[in-house]
C-alpha cells in the first residue's frame, strides 16, 4: 500500500486471503515517498517467489503502475477512496496504465479490496487445484448467504 492510511481499506484483501488460506506480506511502498524502496521491491519480487502483487493506493496513485513497470509479476490495482475526488483520482491514475504494463484494475475502497484479493486467489489458482477449491467452496458461501425471498 502506499500509505498507512490504505491499511483500513487493504485490510479486507488481507481479510479474505486468510479466509482462503493464501500467504501474503504486507507493505508500505510509496511511489513518490519511497521510490527506491519501490523499484527493489518490483525488481525482487519475482525471485523472492511473490506470484502476484495487490497494490491500493490513493491520489496520484502511481504505486500500482510504477511497480507493474518494474516486474513481470501480475498486479492488481486497488484505487484507495480519496476525500477531495472520492477515490476517481485512484480509480484513473490506476485504470489508465500505457500499452505494455498492464494492472487488473479493481472497484474503488472496500469492495475493490476484496475482489483485489479475490483476483489474486483466482491467479493463484490457475496452478493450484486446492486453492481453486477454496475459492469455489468461497464463492458457494457467498451465493448461500443470500436469501431467496425478504426477511420481515
Amino acid at each position: 500500500m502506499g500509505s498507512q492510511s490504505d491499511w483500513p481499506t487493504m485490510r479486507e484483501a488481507a481479510r479474505v486471503l486468510d479466509e482462503l488460506g493464501v500467504g501474503y506480506e504486507t507493505r508500505i511502498v510509496s511511489a513518490h515517498r519511497t521510490p527506491d524502496r519501490l523499484w527493489s521491491y518490483g525488481k525482487e519480487a519475482r525471485s523472492r517467489g511473490i506470484r502476484v502483487i495487490i497494490a491500493g493506493a490513493g491520489g496520484a496513485a502511481h504505486l500500482p503502475g510504477m511497480m507493474a513497470s518494474k516486474t513481470s509479476v501480475p498486479v492488481v490495482g486497488v484505487p484507495i477512496e480519496t476525500k477531495a475526488l472520492g477515490g476517481l483520482d485512484s480509480l484513473y491514475s490506476i485504470v489508465q496504465m500505457p500499452r505494455g504494463f498492464p494492472v487488473a484494475t479493481m472497484a474503488i475502497g472496500a469492495a475493490g479490496a476484496v475482489n483485489g484479493a479475490l483476483m489474486a486467489a483466482a491467479i493463484l489458482a490457475v496452478s493450484d487445484d486446492a486453492l481453486a477449491q477454496r475459492l469455489d467452496s468461497w464463492r458457494e458461501a457467498l451465493s448461500a448467504s443470500v436469501p431467496e425471498v425478504p426477511h420481515d
